[in-house]
């Protein structure tokens, strides 16, 4: 594990952990209901030379939804860097052979990227619940990217089949009544069955995908209110804290730079701040 170069204009308070950053290739394979073309690469050389400009240590690499199940270049970075970890986005019919590999590679979960879905899987089939049985059996957890109005929906099967979940970017709550919508008190009550964990993540996505196409949209002021209600209502022991880089689709607005002040905004007491990152480390790097 090479030692992390520290920026001198960087404070040595930095997260510990970015829990949700991705690597890819330009060439990688795109599946066909991809919701956007990636036109350039960001490797793990790239994602690390990052992090050590700011100062963060470890990473964990979220499985790029436009790519389906291809695994294979996350898999053979973790391989090589000891500091990264990665969720894998798999077919409810992977076997337990190749889930054990994974886990010995550096995968320590499965990610469930659902946002913008037409249909919903059904969670409670006979191959979800033995592909949620294998994640429990291992220690891993179910990281869910989902839209907040249907977050329920899953979280309820999930937390039946008594995994740990890690919800992405604060639950993507409803942007016209985020702190009172179903889905925040979906994701408070996932969290108080000390199953969940939820990512201070995405923050400049909670807005909607309007803001996307807006160069002028508003990407913060919804993600302060709801981080400053996470943090009075779930605490630094069950919140993560993650930078989304390289911003897929936000590229030219948002830098790691950005949220890291976001970060420093949302949670202005930096023990409170290297609590999340203790959160990181045993959910994460135990």
């Amino acid at each position: 594990m090479r030692e992390t170069r520290f920026s001198s204009e960087v404070g040595m308070d930095a997260p510990v952990v970015d829990s949700h950053a991705h690597i890819f290739l330009r060439d990688m394979p795109i599946s066909r209901d991809a919701w956007t073309q990636i036109d350039y690469a960001f490797t793990a050389e790239q994602l690390l030379a990052t992090m050590d400009a700011h100062g963060v240590h470890f990473g964990v690499i979220s499985g790029i939804s436009i790519s389906g199940f291809y695994n294979d270049y996350m898999i053979r970075q973790l391989r090589q860097h000891r500091r990264l970890r990665g969720t894998a986005i798999v077919p409810p019919t992977v076997d337990l052979y190749t889930l054990e590999q994974m886990h010995a590679d550096g995968i320590v979960g499965i990610r469930l990227q659902l946002a913008r879905a037409e249909q919903l899987p059904d969670f409670r089939s006979d191959a979800y619940r033995m592909l949620f049985r294998r994640v429990r059996d291992l220690g891993w957890h179910v990281h869910i990217a989902i839209e907040g109005p249907v977050l329920r929906t899953v979280l309820e099967p999930l937390l039946e089949a008594g995994v740990k979940v890690v919800i992405d970017h604060m639950g993507h709550p409803d942007p016209a009544d985020p702190l009172a919508c179903d889905g925040m008190a979906a994701m408070l009550q996932a969290v108080d069955t000390g199953h969940g964990w939820v990512k201070l993540s995405g923050g400049f996505r909670l807005s909607g995908t309007d803001s996307w196409r807006d160069p002028g949209a508003d990407l913060d002021s919804i993600a302060a209110r709801v981080a400053q209600e996470l943090l009075v209502r779930v605490g630094p022991d069950r919140l993560l804290w993650g930078s989304d880089a390289p911003f897929v689709g936000y590229e030219s607005r948002v830098t790691y730079a950005r949220v890291l002040e976001s970060f420093r905004q949302w949670v202005p007491d930096p023990l409170v701040r290297a609590e999340i990152s203790r959160t990181a480390l045993k959910l994460y790097f135990p």
